[in-house]
């Protein structure tokens, strides 16, 4: 558990008496463990409502210095858990600024009840200015186009429907923010009446989908009758029974495995059936892998179409059969495109991924009498990576990743962020915890929180949380390392510093390429330097002990072996690595 603030103790409310006191009645009982928050006026009633008649405890409260790290801490939580944290905004503007975080949960699938504030919806009970200016008609339509589902309930009554809706359409497969947003003159209406506020046995949210046995059927038919399967693994829980059944259905199959770096943990990255280390873009082998394949089975892939178009630029000139088991498309709508492109395939199956592989191992097992087609030993347990030439002076950017995999040992390491070009052939996942993917929508300040909410959920697991991020990334959302200071959640936060927001010297350099332009000039209005800001201090400034500069890859070994072993003692530890400029793995980039 987080180190919470303790109330004064007294004689608390038995029973409900205020509006909000029944929304802050309804986050216990739909089973809401933590929210998040940065304070404001909207939500007064509510917050005394957290605090005095539930007093501060399931849930408990986390002050955020910033409303983007509300939403991340969240965020990150539910990437451990596949389970809601609650994430308080604070009117329209709060809203506003979290809505960068909602649209990274969103694109992610990440479930999470985001409990917003608007008015007092009475322009009577208004204030003069402030309550007018933080009051919206339709506060939900800031964030309608990338959320599940919002309300704005008008009465004590209508809030109880409002959570058990909210908390059973997060939980439900595909998953994705939803958003409540409390009237302040009905948070601070006295009760006059009884509420009635139901059982949580009856609000659950239904199994996922799964497919009809006849898909199955067919599908395992396909698969058996393949030479080349081919299984990309994508979105998945972080259930270890689900993980050992992916590893099954591959040595049932004798499947080659591909897994992405963009998801979460899904599949042993040292299983001799992964055709290659967990990829961003398709480098050489990988593509060889998808275009000699015979069947390809798609397991919620992130962009299955994006994937094909790098081996083949027009699709239907693809000749494996392509099976996809996804509920993507019950979220795709016309605002935003984080649907990506309509992959052409064979065999479309509207099912949870997890269950499917769930099914077609049953089907498998019975088909192939117990007898996997491939037997060999699980692990291949690999020499341990090389550092990069000249590591004695300088650090280049996957030598990071290298020092964490030489380094853990037997560790329970939890990896919580990755840099953008991390290149994922070098720190290995051995179970769903060891990764915990990306921030899904690409938006930069996510990293910070996101590492906050997963030490939140991982804190007392005897998991060892790291976090490796962009300076970009970091200096945005720097404040949230308070809140990890504030409540002891214990994580080694490691900065790949390369005093330049490089993924955009990259694109300008394509352009003037393209447009014959001097490339010399990338640089200009990109390079952070001149002064280089002082990451170490600005840890140290939300209370987390750091160092750096580390500028080479012995001193990055020290640092990196301190900082575990302050996070053993449940302490965050910043480290500031300068690196060199450049990628692991390079992007694409538009043009050339």
């Amino acid at each position: 558990m987080a180190k919470l603030d303790k109330v004064v103790p007294g004689q608390a409310p038995t029973k409900m008496e205020w509006g909000s006191d029944v929304a802050a009645e309804m986050l216990r009982r739909i089973g809401i463990k933590y929210v998040a928050l940065n304070p404001g006026a909207s939500y007064r009633g509510f917050h005394d409502s957290l605090v005095n008649y539930l007093g501060n405890e399931d849930p408990g409260m986390l002050l955020c210095l910033h409303e983007d790290h509300v939403v991340s801490i969240a965020h990150g939580y539910a990437k451990v858990t596949d389970s809601p944290m609650g994430a308080v905004l604070h009117s329209n503007v709060g809203l506003l600024h979290g809505s960068m975080g909602i649209f990274n949960a969103y694109c992610d699938r990440m479930p999470m009840v985001v409990v917003g504030a608007t008015g007092p919806v009475d322009g009577h009970k208004r204030r003069p200015w402030i309550d007018w200016i933080h009051t919206a008609k339709d506060q939900g339509a800031l964030v309608r186009d990338f959320i599940k589902w919002d309300d704005e309930p008008r009465s004590a009554q209508a809030t109880v429907e409002a959570f058990w809706r909210g908390a059973q359409l997060t939980r439900a497969e595909p998953r994705a923010p939803v958003y409540i947003c409390l009237d302040a003159g009905l948070q601070e209406t006295r009760l006059d009446t009884g509420i009635a506020l139901g059982q949580a046995q009856r609000y659950q949210p239904s199994e996922p989908p799964r497919a009809s046995q006849q898909a199955i059927e067919h599908l395992a038919d396909t698969l058996l009758a393949a030479r080349r399967p081919l299984l990309l693994f994508g979105r998945g829980s972080r259930d270890m029974q689900a993980w050992d059944l992916r590893i099954e259905l591959a040595e049932l199959l004798g499947a080659s495995v591909m897994t992405s770096i963009r998801d979460r943990a899904v599949f042993p990255t040292e299983h001799p059936l992964m055709a290659v280390p967990p990829v961003y873009w398709l480098n050489p082998e990988a593509k060889a892998a998808v275009e000699q394949a015979d069947v390809i089975l798609s397991l919620d892939w992130v962009d299955l179409n994006g994937l094909l178009k790098q081996v083949w630029e027009d699709t239907g000139a693809m000749t494996a059969t392509l099976a996809h088991a996804s509920l993507d498309s019950q979220l795709h709508r016309g605002w935003s495109m984080d649907y990506f492109g309509l992959p052409p395939t064979d065999i479309p199956l509207q099912a949870s991924p997890d269950a499917v592989v769930e099914q077609l191992v049953q089907v498998l097992r019975v088909r192939l009498g117990g007898q996997p087609r491939w037997q060999g030993e699980r692990s291949s347990q690999p020499a341990l990576p090389e550092y990069s030439a000249g590591s004695a002076d300088e650090i280049a950017p996957r030598d990071i990743e290298v020092a964490l995999q030489r380094l853990r040992g037997d560790l329970p390491i939890s990896l919580a962020h990755a840099t953008y070009g991390w290149a994922g052939d070098a720190f290995h996942c051995r179970g769903p915890l060891d990764f915990l993917g990306s921030d899904g929508g690409a938006g930069l300040a996510a990293g910070p929180g996101l590492t906050v909410g997963i030490a939140l959920a991982l804190k007392g697991s005897g998991r060892l949380v790291v976090s490796v991020m962009g300076d970009g990334d970091f200096l945005q959302g720097a404040t949230a390392l308070w809140t990890a200071a504030r409540y002891e959640l214990p994580a080694l936060i490691i900065v790949s510093n390369n005093r330049s927001n490089f993924n955009d010297e990259m694109h300008q350099e394509a352009v003037a390429r393209i447009r014959g332009r001097p490339v010399e000039n990338r640089w200009i209005g990109q390079r952070i330097d001149d002064p280089a800001p002082d990451l170490a201090a600005l840890a140290r400034a939300q209370g987390v002990d750091g160092e750096g500069p580390v500028r080479n890859v012995p001193d990055l070994e020290r640092a990196i072996l301190r900082g575990l072993e302050a996070v053993k003692r449940g302490k965050p530890y910043f480290i500031d690595a300068h690196v060199a400029t450049g990628y692991a793995i390079a992007p694409l980039s538009r043009g050339k």
